[in-house]
């Protein structure tokens, strides 16, 4: 059996204000060409399905479209909600929804319930764990005690209990989606592995999932199935060789410019996992962080083949340019954020402001502030006269 490991696909998400639905378009549409030429039999989306808990009408549109297109590719679909969804909203009408192939799971009652799929060499079944706030779900687990599950690692060890549990009946080789947080707590597992298949860190959070802070699933949680499709991470990671996160299919931050976007293409054989390999997606506009002078930003040919790029620009001026952004989106129409960052920057005295004041003029006061403000950089001459000018009216006045 062929599955291909998705998630975080964010519909509805903004990228620094603009729209990505015209990108997720696209991007969704080669992945749907990967099912197509790949001969994907089972599409796995883990979680934050939606950029929101109230997604607008063309964020549904977007997702029925993916969703029909994947089915027409010949793939069923399995998806989970994350922190980010309305269990309830995406979770509607999901039972007419798996009468098409579409299994959605958003309750956690539904957790050791699988969706039970057949290859050459028998059943799979495929567990989907909708992401678990404790305070909310504690009391729906069948825990004895469900006092006692106060965290992510609680609910999580929990659902995994009841996953293994139902697997060990079935005697099946098992998949299990999640959403969630998780790291070999203690050292072991990295993050962003390359195609080398080199494990590396545990990976950077897109954004605390608890309200209180960082609550770490440990890696062991995951033991038993023959595959684990993480969603929460936005950068690929591989924890595990059969523990993995996918990350999310677009580019949503300037942090992750260079990181690949893709999914996992997992192959399951007769006795479990037999290959993951990953594959790329299209990535429908390049993210690019340019650093420079603004006059070499807006005339340096080497950042010709930038000049489509979502761009977040750096610039070194010691003194920042008036404009600056919209000078540089005459050459770099997406520019879309904007840093000063002056190569130099002026030592701060250990000095009160009074000190630095004592026994000064007006002018030379506003010259100095001048001066603070622009990393070193004080008044040219002409502002020397205005400020002198002004000074004496205010002066004339009093």
């Amino acid at each position: 059996m062929r599955l291909l490991h998705t998630s975080d696909w964010h519909i509805g998400r903004t990228f620094h204000g603009h729209s990505t639905l015209a990108h997720l378009r696209t991007v969704l549409d080669s992945l749907v060409e990967v099912v197509r030429t790949r001969q994907v039999d089972v599409v796995l989306v883990a979680g934050d399905i939606f950029d929101s808990a109230t997604p607008a009408a063309d964020a549904y549109e977007i997702l029925t479209d993916a969703l029909l297109a994947l089915r027409n590719a010949g793939a069923t679909v399995v998806m989970t909600s994350g922190n980010h969804d309305s269990a309830t909203r995406l979770g509607f009408q999901s039972s007419f929804a798996a009468a098409a192939d579409i299994h959605v799971f958003t309750r956690p009652e539904q957790l050791a319930s699988p969706v039970e799929l057949v290859d050459d060499h028998g059943p799979v079944a495929i567990y989907g764990i909708p992401y678990l706030e404790p305070s909310i779900v504690r009391h729906r687990l069948g825990a004895d005690d469900p006092s006692r599950l106060r965290t992510q690692a609680d609910v999580l060890a929990h659902a995994m209990s009841a996953v293994r549990a139902d697997a060990a009946e079935r005697g099946s080789r098992s998949v299990v989606l999640a959403h969630c947080f998780a790291a070999a707590v203690g050292g072991g597992a990295d993050a962003d592995a390359g195609r080398d298949g080199e494990i590396a860190q545990t990976p950077g959070l897109e954004r605390d999932i608890t309200a209180g802070g960082l609550d770490v699933v440990p890696l062991s949680a995951f033991d038993g199935p023959d595959y684990v499709a993480l969603g929460h991470i936005h950068g690929r990671a591989r924890l595990s060789e059969s523990v993995r996160y996918s990350g999310a299919p677009l580019h949503y931050t300037f942090s992750e410019s260079g990181k690949p976007r893709g999914a996992w293409l997992v192959e399951l054989g007769e006795h479990g996992l037999d290959s993951v390999e990953w594959v790329d997606f299209v990535v429908p506009r390049r993210l690019s962080v340019l650093s420079g002078t603004l006059d070499e930003l807006l005339t340096d040919e080497r950042f010709t083949a930038n000049e489509s790029d979502w761009v977040a620009a750096i610039i070194t001026d010691q003194a920042r340019p008036l404009d600056a952004m919209r000078k540089l989106q005459s050459r770099f129409p997406f520019c879309a954020n904007l840093e000063h960052r002056p190569d130099v920057v002026a030592n701060s005295a250990s000095v009160t402001y009074s000190e630095r004041v004592r026994s000064r003029s007006d002018s030379e006061i506003v010259g100095g502030f001048l001066e603070h403000v622009r990393n070193g950089v004080g008044a040219s001459e002409h502002e020397r006269a205005v400020v002198s000018a002004v000074v004496a009216a205010a002066e004339g006045a009093a």
